[in-house]
């Protein structure tokens, strides 16, 4: 008596497979359409999310790999549809705000601030998140800095940004951050936005909830300079674990930046350390270093903040030409081993980090 594969089967097999984003099975989110059983051949039809899904090729490797693994199955053929705006709606309700925030897996959210602005945050933040995503971890940037944005520049990226299921999706850099950033949303790169306070406020909350971040170990919060309504924002409505405090070695630079320290600790977020960009330069022809902008203050940051220098980074005109070119990631310095070492110190990731 021959004996075939059962729909159930198939069904039960699917249910076991989740849409890498959602974090749900196929089957709870309503994806499979169509099972059609002949002679040991299964078709199946999978209906995404969204047209535009860019891992529709990983749902169809894993829907292939689960029933071809089923006994008695030869051959799989999958069939890819997408859900109409009515059958998302029905499945994930209307879109509303923060709808995103649900389905993401964010284990640590640190802010990278100054209070002082051109102390190179942006910069910072750039180094952080390329560093920690070559040693493996899963890295996205949020660009809070929503009137002055520098996050784009940096990475070489551009709007426009794709919907997906229930959120905007991150845009992704050549070395895999996510990263989202006002200035992709824009109709023209060099619009300005004319907000005040609180709309600022409320666009950064926006890019938190309603962003697909998904699974991430570090997302890294570029704030503008000041400690208004930006910063505050974000400590207070974002899980922000710490903030790493950017500096100069300018007098007038500690000065500022100790008043971003007082009101960090104000609102009771710790912070994990201090980065004192611009520290020196070293001429190429002798390989003398110069304190080009006097000599450091960074002791005096630490002292007030209770917490490690993590680094000083010099001036390097390759810095800043890599940067133009939207190449941060490519930025090789020597002290950036030690900078990287005393952030994951900090702000450790749990081994465990997979989500059924």
């Amino acid at each position: 008596m021959t004996t075939t594969v059962s729909q159930k089967q198939i069904l039960d097999a699917l249910s076991k497979v989740n849409d890498p984003e959602l974090h749900r099975s196929l089957t709870d989110l309503k994806m499979v359409r169509d099972v059609v059983i002949h002679a040991g051949k299964v078709e199946v039809t999978i209906a995404l999310t969204v047209s535009n899904c860019p891992l529709k090729s990983q749902i169809e490797e894993d829907v292939r790999a689960a029933i071809t693994a089923l006994p008695e199955v030869k051959q799989v053929s999958v069939k890819l549809i997408s859900m109409t705006d009515q059958e998302r709606a029905a499945l994930f309700g209307e879109p509303k705000e923060g709808a995103a925030a649900p389905y993401n897996h964010i284990q640590n959210v640190v802010a990278v601030m100054s209070g002082k602005g051109g102390v190179g945050k942006s910069l910072v933040t750039g180094l952080l998140a390329a560093a920690l995503s070559k040693k493996g971890y899963r890295v996205g940037i949020l660009d809070a800095d929503i009137t002055g944005p520098s996050i784009p520049m940096l990475l070489g990226l551009h709007g426009p940004v794709e919907p997906g299921p229930v959120g905007l999706r991150p845009l992704q850099s050549r070395g895999g951050l996510k990263v989202m950033s006002m200035n992709f949303l824009l109709t023209n790169e060099d619009q300005p936005v004319i907000w005040r306070g609180p709309l600022i406020g409320k666009a950064i909350t926006q890019l938190w909830g309603d962003v697909m971040w998904g699974d991430l170990d570090y997302l890294l919060v570029d704030l503008p300079p000041g400690t208004s309504d930006a910063a505050l924002s974000t400590m207070q409505s974002l899980p922000v674990k710490g903030v790493v405090m950017v500096t100069t070695p300018q007098g007038l630079s500690a000065m500022i930046v100790r008043k971003a320290v007082h009101m960090t600790q104000a609102v009771g977020v710790p912070i994990l350390g201090v980065v004192e960009n611009m520290a020196y330069f070293i001429c190429p022809d002798t390989g003398k270093q110069h304190f080009i902008f006097g000599p450091s203050h960074a002791t005096e940051i630490t002292l007030a903040a209770s917490a490690p220098l993590m680094a000083q980074l010099p001036i390097d005109p390759n810095v800043a030409a890599l940067c133009d070119a939207g190449h941060v990631e490519d930025v090789k310095l020597t002290e950036i081993e030690g900078l990287i070492e005393a952030f994951v110190k900090a702000a450790p990731v749990q081994a465990e980090r997979q989500h059924g």
